[in-house]
């Protein structure tokens, strides 16, 4: 006899004999919020202005006037990590994402993509009958699984998203980029110069996507995930934003960076007693540097401020959309960040940022000669170590690094329905990005599944916020937080963080390090390690224990030197393979053809063509 599975009715001979039977629909239920998470790239702690920053960014700031703002959010240091751990729950290494989703060690730590032991947001959402939308950067697929040819399994729509628009590797140019709609590359809709920029066109699509969900299924939440580009480099911005800031940085970043923790204080953001961290080592006191020096920096940051305000304005009109659909009230809506302030344009900055990756340094007296291009669609900027720090004000060091210039961001969490009247306030409870999605599954009253496709699920290692949304003196429930980039270390356990950096090459046994109780000294000013070595061993003995239990080992400090390889075993694009290009063919991502990098290379063109035709036979790159 045939069985149908969940089917329930009855068959007879004929249908006056048999009784239909439809299944109940999936829906999360009438009062299920929607969710929205804004991730923003590469910003620190204080460059919002509701967080200190003299940056014009209104419509987050009116998001956290009306909601929550905390104060002692953390990440993992790097963007695929992160947005590993915010769509998982769990911790970066045990889902597979120790580095960038362009590498591949051979370990379980880093394959260049969430374990599918490890259901997505998406995924889990999707199931109880919510729409999924993922706009803007993805960055959680082996870029050579990432051309036409597939394979799609880590891809957004095969990782739990309806519908996606955006760029699927790390970074992309603002006004001409890398986009993919859905399961396929198209060219960018017009250029930068017809107004073109990145930013704008994903929340188009965000919009657009929220109003087909809402108009046709109104009684359907939806989860929208809109991960900017913006504010990684290249900083990108029209010239409208770029001409805004001319002039507002030339006191330099001492100065700023003062400006920016006095305002902090003011705003309550920092207990009593904190003090400002101490210039970075690499980073001059501004009065000491040559008048060059200072006006390629100053031009460098006022691209970032000008893509920063840029990018708020979107986020402005996603909150219109919002309203104007009556769905902002009941609309879990956060605005984050996925790790500090980048320390990639080196010293002085860079014209372009592929140089400082390929160990090249570019000086302020070569770069000068291009000031007025800074921010325009023929620079890939990024500014330096000094601007870097300022935006992680009041902390030290930067993206890539444990100390709390890495892992110390800005979290805006907007609910009306859900807030109550504690809207406006701060929290300041220690929390991490791997407590966001059990957050949103507490408030959408979803209870992710044990198994899912047949594969057993790990479990959540992330702690709700849901308890500080209606209370401000709790102590935190997180227990305890483990952090490990490229061999640079930490744990924070009940108010006391144990932190070193690491120097590539060297042995893990010889790091040094540094003891905090980060209750009373958040900036990392006071290292207590020499005199509270009791403590320091017992945080040190936590790290081995968090790093056995969440996949950390084994230990690797290669970074660079696994970005984008072909010469490990089994690779699909092995360096030795012979490549044949016909067109038409689709854009390729770097590590999904031919390998040119550091090596020597052999291209030979065909070209059949009538007279008048021409045309670029080959290009990579986009400068």
């Amino acid at each position: 006899m045939t069985t149908y599975g969940d089917w329930n009715g009855t068959i007879g001979r004929t249908v006056e004999d048999s009784t239909p039977d439809w299944p109940e629909p999936i829906h999360p239920g009438e009062a299920a919020p929607n969710v929205v998470v804004v991730l923003l790239d590469d910003l620190g702690f204080s460059q919002l202005g509701c967080y200190g920053s003299s940056i014009d960014t209104p419509n987050i700031d009116a998001l956290a006037a009306d909601g929550l703002r905390y104060t002692n959010f953390h990440v993992t240091p790097l963007c695929s990590p992160t947005r590993a751990a915010l769509l998982t729950g769990r911790n970066h290494h045990a889902v597979g994402m120790r580095g960038v989703s362009n590498m591949n060690s051979g370990f379980p730590n880093l394959t260049g993509q969430i374990s599918d032991h490890a259901a997505t947001m998406a995924e889990v959402l999707h199931d109880e009958g919510y729409s999924t939308f993922a706009v803007g950067k993805w960055h959680l697929a082996p870029m050579e699984q990432c051309s036409a040819a597939g394979p799609y399994g880590q891809w957004p729509l095969q990782r739990g998203f309806d519908r996606f628009y955006g760029f699927l590797d790390g970074e992309t140019d603002q006004f001409s980029p890398s986009l993919t709609y859905d399961n396929h590359h198209i060219d960018p809709p017009k250029g930068p110069d017809e107004g073109y920029h990145i930013s704008e066109d994903i929340i188009d699509k965000a919009i657009q996507f929220m109003h087909d969900s809402v108009s046709v299924r109104p009684d359907r939440p939806f989860f929208l995930y809109a991960a900017f580009g913006a504010t990684h480099a290249p900083h990108q911005a029209p010239r409208s934003y770029l001409d805004k800031y001319r002039g507002a940085f030339d006191q330099g970043w001492d100065d700023v960076r003062a400006e920016w923790f006095a305002r902090q204080q003011e705003l309550g953001l920092h207990i009593e007693g904190t003090q400002l961290a101490p210039r970075n080592p690499g980073v001059e006191a501004w009065d000491d540097m040559p008048e060059v020096h200072q006006r390629l920096a100053a031009r460098l940051q006022e691209a970032f401020a000008a893509f920063l305000e840029h990018t708020d304005a979107q986020v402005g009109r996603l909150i219109d959309s919002l309203r104007n659909l009556g769905q902002l009230d009941n609309t879990i809506l956060m605005v984050l960040a996925d790790n500090g302030a980048s320390q990639e344009g080196g010293p002085f900055g860079v014209m372009h940022e592929m140089k400082f990756f390929n160990g090249i340094l570019e000086t302020p007296e070569q770069a000068i000669d291009h000031l007025d291009e800074i921010g325009g669609p023929h620079s890939h900027t990024n500014y330096p170590w000094g601007w870097a720090q300022a935006g992680n004000t009041p902390f030290k060091w930067y993206k890539q690094n444990t100390h709390e210039g890495g892992v110390h961001v800005p979290l805006v969490v907007h609910w009306p329905e859900g807030l109550g009247d504690f809207g406006g306030e701060l929290r300041h409870q220690f929390h991490h990005i791997n407590d966001i999605a059990p957050t949103i599954y507490e408030a959408c009253g979803v209870a992710p599944k044990d198994t899912y496709r047949g594969r057993e699920q790990m479990p959540i290692s992330g702690t709700s916020l849901g308890y500080t949304f209606t209370g401000t003196d709790e102590p935190s429930r997180k227990e305890v937080q483990y952090f490990e980039m490229g061999g640079h270390r930490g744990i924070w356990l009940d108010g006391w963080k144990a932190v070193t950096r690491h120097e590539a090459g060297t042995s893990f046994d010889d790091d040094t390090w540094e003891l905090y109780h980060v209750a009373v000294d958040p900036s990392e000013c006071t290292d207590l390690a020499a005199s509270n070595p009791e403590k320091l061993a017992d945080l040190i003995d936590c790290w081995w224990e968090e790093a056995e239990l969440h996949g950390v080992l084994p230990l690797d400090d290669r970074m660079l030197q696994l970005f984008g390889t072909r010469h490990r075993d089994r690779s699909p694009h092995p360096a030795s393979r012979h490549y044949v290009y016909r067109p038409p063919i689709a854009p390729l991502p770097s590590q999904a053809g031919a390998s040119l990098g550091g090596r020597s290379f052999d291209a030979i063109a065909t070209v059949r063509r009538e007279a008048g035709q021409g045309g670029v036979l080959f290009a990579t790159g986009t400068e």
